[in-house]
């Protein structure tokens, strides 16, 4: 099916929804700490709006909680269906090729981002009207805008050396703009 997608993406048949971020790859231990931050746990339910390869779905699915993965790139889904299999993890993860800015959100508990700020503000009223009060949101290296300040934010250094600032949002059941 992936392939089918592929190909006809390719002869242009399939429109593509432009991209709410280029794809670059969240080093491990920021992964980590995203999900330390998030507070993921066994029951948890995390979403990864811009998958990638799927590695915090995957992650997550390693500490027992659910993933599910949204990217619009067929490719980014097929290699993150082969990792959760080399992860042993395929039964808690899901990835779906769908745009983010589609995507039911409601059955989140946690949901994970790496876009730009100006995809943070077009996603934020989805978020804020379909996830349920209490749920987490954290975002690597953007904001949801001034009006909307984190309830934490976490600055620190990657084993790397790169700074990175992640922030995290609990929802409260008022739908914001």
């Amino acid at each position: 099916m992936t392939r089918l997608i592929l190909f006809l993406l390719a002869l242009g048949f399939l429109p593509q929804t432009p991209s709410l971020a280029p794809y670059v790859p969240t080093p491990e231990d920021v992964v980590d700490r995203i999900l330390t931050l998030a507070q993921v746990k066994a029951g948890d339910v995390v979403y990864d709006l811009g998958c990638g390869d799927g590695r915090i779905p995957i992650a997550a699915a390693k500490r027992g909680a659910r993933g599910v993965g949204v990217d619009i790139d067929p490719r980014r889904i097929e290699e993150s269906n082969a990792n959760a299999k080399a992860a042993g993890v395929e039964r808690l993860v899901e990835f779906r090729l769908q745009d983010a800015m589609t995507v039911d959100v409601s059955p989140a508990t946690v949901v994970t981002l790496y876009l730009l700020s100006s995809s943070n503000a077009k996603l934020r009223p989805i978020l804020t009207r379909q996830l349920k009060p209490g749920a987490r949101i954290v975002s690597h290296a953007f904001s949801m805008g001034s009006d909307w300040p984190a309830e934490k934010v976490d600055r620190f250094v990657t084993a790397r050396g790169d700074e990175v600032t992640l922030y995290l949002w609990r929802t409260d059941g008022t739908p914001r703009k």
